[in-house]
């Protein structure tokens, strides 16, 4: 949301897309089936389907994404409307020049209150509405409000339903008062002083005179035409004539609607951007008494307005979850949103959703091994690049068919997309996991993050976060980095408690750090461990889903 200075037609700026997405702190399953299946739809359903992610790419998926050379999905973090799911009316910006009648008969016209104001490269200037062209029809009293406007002549014409008979309609009346001219032509010199608008009746003697005190313009109103001599006059004295058949009265009553709207607009007011979140735009509207908003694009550029009525007309973004069906794991304001699907293979979570969707949740390692399934299923062929990306999912998330959460399906998947993109299992596993072993050059927050979740149980929050590796050196050097950023985790997060599994795939075990009131001893309980200073080893446990977090549900209820 910004501060900016300032044919009606409904439109939406983007074209309705649904989102394809994993969770928070993605793993390599989490964004590979994102993109997997993204393609999947896009071969079978009308509607467009765009793989995303909800967070940072962890280096093991990075190395996956690489070496199939796929395109690494866009970021969201929020999943509540913005400006660009909402209908925005296409009110043609005007220019800053035209006339304040101009202005009002464009409103009438279009059925509106505000009209946006923009220059030549179509950034906003402001806004005029129906209040400033009361102003200046009700509460200016100044003589000189013309000039001091510097009102086009071809304005004035256009206000009286007149036209220049002499003179450069493009010029402008920069000074001077507005007067009436008397009947009497005796005295029109007494009180015409130079460059003065005067306006006029049919006689000539009066025209002269005015002439002669060096009137910049004269008005003649009534329909009546000058002679040629004093139009002769008036091109030596370089004054400009303007006919009008307005009488003097109705001319004098017009005349100040002429001015152009820049003296009247507002030149400083909110406007919202199309990627501004609907709820933040109703919070301030709430605050502000504008009738109708500017939006612009990512280029500050003007696109349309917008009321609080357009507000009502609000589409949901559509999503499809992938590989979570848990509130607290999806983007943030997913209730907002209006979910389509969810293809997981985790137990089923908090997630609520409105209607019925199309639920897939079965018991595999993967989520990709139900795409899989999937491909197979609609008898669509699988690409080699989105074969591997499959492939390098199911093994991650199966620790290379180690983790007790690896079933058959898992292994006859893996194997056959290991064909179709020509891959040897074993050393492209190896390199994946390495590559994800890279803790040098990493911050101690992105360790963390890269494959955290958060579960609930009765009154108990805790975080789950996994960090494998290939060698148990490693996974020490980590533990030390890890145990007192723990600590900040808690506070942020607003947690009971915080664990980390630093799960060697290798050896098929896992340390198990900890923070929280009595967090290393009902977890020491729960697996029948010893609590250390290190942690607690847990033998043969290396799958958080199928092994660490029913062991520790189960402890908490019975303690809780």
């Amino acid at each position: 949301m910004l501060l900016s200075i300032g044919a009606l037609a409904g439109m939406n700026f983007e074209a309705k897309k649904v989102w394809v997405t994993g969770h928070k702190n993605p793993d390599t399953d989490s964004v590979c089936a994102a993109i997997s299946y993204a393609y999947l739809k896009n071969q079978t359903d009308e509607r467009e389907y765009v793989p995303k992610r909800a967070g940072a790419v962890s280096a093991e998926t990075k190395y996956a994404l690489d070496y199939f050379h796929a395109k690494e999905p866009e970021l969201i973090t929020d999943a509540g409307a913005q400006i660009k799911d909402i209908s925005i009316r296409k009110t043609t910006g005007v220019n800053s020049q035209i006339s304040l009648k101009r202005a009002w008969e464009m409103m009438k016209k279009l059925d509106v209150v505000t009209l946006p104001v923009t220059n030549r490269l179509g950034k906003l200037e402001g806004v005029i509405v129906t209040k400033d062209i009361a102003t200046s029809y009700m509460d200016v009293y100044d003589s000189r409000a013309l000039s001091k406007a510097r009102t086009q002549y071809k304005n004035i014409a256009e206000t009286l339903d007149g036209k220049v008979v002499c003179g450069n309609e493009h010029a402008y009346f920069v000074r001077g008062r507005v007067i009436i001219g008397s009947s009497n032509s005796e005295y029109m010199g007494e009180f015409v002083e130079s460059d003065d608008l005067v306006i006029l009746g049919s006689k000539k003697e009066a025209q002269v005179k005015a002439m002669e005190a060096n009137a910049s313009c004269i008005i003649i109103g009534c329909g009546f035409e000058p002679e040629k001599d004093v139009i002769l006059m008036a091109e030596k004295k370089d004054c400009v004539i303007i006919t009008t058949p307005f009488d003097t009265f109705s001319i004098a009553r017009l005349i100040n609607q002429s001015m152009p709207i820049k003296e009247f607009m507002t030149r400083e007011m909110v406007a919202f951007d199309l990627d501004d979140y609907i709820n933040d735009v109703r919070d301030m509207m709430s605050k502000i008494r504008h009738r109708d908003f500017p939006v612009l694009n990512e280029n500050g550029d003007y696109v349309g307005m917008i009321s609080r009525r357009n507000l009502m007309s609000m589409q949901k973004k559509q999503i499809i979850l992938v590989d979570h069906n848990e509130k607290s794991q999806a983007v943030d304001n997913i209730g907002e949103a209006e979910i389509l699907e969810i293809i997981d293979h985790h137990r089923i979570g908090s997630l609520e959703t409105i209607s019925p969707v199309y639920f897939r949740n079965q018991p595999l390692g993967c989520t990709s091994t139900i795409i899989y399934q999937m491909f197979l299923e609609k008898n669509v062929e699988i690409p080699k690049q989105i074969a591997g990306l499959l492939m390098a999912a199911i093994l991650s998330d199966t620790l290379m068919f180690r983790s007790p959460t690896c079933t058959q399906p898992d292994i006859m998947a893996a194997e056959a997309l290991a064909k179709i993109a020509g891959v040897e299992i074993e050393a492209f596993a190896k390199n994946m996991f390495q590559a994800g072993s890279d803790f040098k050059h990493k911050k101690t927050e992105e360790i963390f993050y890269q494959d955290f979740k958060i579960f609930h149980t009765n009154d108990c929050d805790f975080g789950v976060s996994q960090v494998s590796a290939m060698s148990r050196e490693e996974l020490d050097k980590v533990g030390k980095q890890l145990k007192p950023f723990m600590r900040q985790v808690l506070g942020e997060k607003k947690l009971d408690m915080v664990y980390v599994m630093l799960t060697d795939i290798l050896e098929e075990t896992s340390r198990v750090i900890s923070e929280g009131t009595d967090a290393a001893k009902i977890l020491a309980r729960a697996f029948e461990g010893k609590e250390e200073d290190d942690g607690v080893l847990l033998e043969g446990v290396v799958s958080r889903k199928k092994q660490m977090i029913p062991t520790l549900m189960n402890a908490l209820t019975e303690i809780r």
